[in-house]
């Protein structure tokens, strides 16, 4: 492994900096999510997870579940289930209702086949040893019980990488600039079933690709900014290349109308 690499993974699994900068609340996640709202078509992610797990009955752990997207639609939905959300971060934890608690994915203060299912939703490429991470997801599944992870493909929102590159460049007169990080690049949708596939014998991808047009540089900046967590990662000044991408966002819609963004997501249901 090169040593950017090396940095860049231990960047993004860093315990410390996890629970603390990047989600002591729910601001940048939120930001990040908010970003779909400007997506066609339009998913109703908790809704696809809710009905993935129209058949389970009994415990439901959400590891990861920083701001409690997922637990709020099936406590919602599912008053007959038994909830958990667990997180490494206490400050995001504090908005969310219900029974949570703290902890590592590395390892689960639960029993062995204590849960009916398991939500790993964009939080794998966070475990240090992604492997591990899901020995210890399948551990506290039953076996006949199920786990549904989420990520991004690593084709996902090129539009924004590009954009980085070309205010990164700007603003330090190279023409173009460094990459910014990718936090689901470890456990892309391409590398995820691999991981997977160790623990889970039937893995089902449902891929959910979409368009995001704004016409507004804001949903696009607040995105880019809410990775202040890992600035000293991009090896450019973070606050000035946000700035040079609004103007360079801002010149675009002028011209265009509108920004386009090509994403893709997807949803990985495992079973043994």
């Amino acid at each position: 492994m090169t040593d950017s690499r090396a940095a860049h993974d231990a960047a993004v699994t860093d315990r410390a900096r996890l629970s603390t900068r990047a989600y002591s609340s729910d601001r940048d996640l939120a930001a990040r999510q908010s970003l779909y709202r400007w997506q066609t078509p339009r998913y109703d992610l908790p809704g696809i997870v809710a009905e993935q797990l129209q058949a389970v009955h009994g415990r439901v752990v959400d590891v990861g579940c920083g701001n409690g997207k997922f637990l709020g639609r099936l406590r919602q939905n599912r008053a007959d289930l038994k909830l958990l959300g667990l997180d490494i971060a206490p400050g995001i934890l504090a908005e969310v209702p219900g029974q949570v608690a703290v902890a590592d994915v590395t390892r689960l203060p639960l029993a062995t086949a204590s849960a009916d299912a398991a939500l790993a939703l964009h939080m794998l490429y966070h475990a240090p040893n992604i492997a591990e991470a899901v020995a210890e997801l399948a551990r506290v599944v039953t076996p006949d019980g199920l786990l549904i992870a989420s990520t991004n493909s690593d084709r996902d929102k090129s539009e924004l990488d590009e954009l980085w590159m070309r205010a990164a460049g700007d603003v330090l007169g190279t023409g173009r600039g460094p990459a910014r990080i990718s936090l689901s690049g470890r456990f892309s949708l391409e590398k995820a079933p691999g991981f997977l596939g160790e623990r889970f014998g039937r893995v089902e991808a449902i891929d959910l690709p979409g368009t995001i047009t704004v016409r507004s540089p804001d949903p696009v900046v607040a995105h880019m900014a809410s990775y202040q967590a890992w600035a000293d990662q991009h090896d450019v000044p973070f606050a000035a290349t946000i700035e040079r991408a609004r103007a360079i966002l801002g010149a675009h819609i002028a011209r265009h109308g509108a920004f386009e963004i090509h994403c893709l997501g997807g949803i990985l249901v495992c079973r043994r």
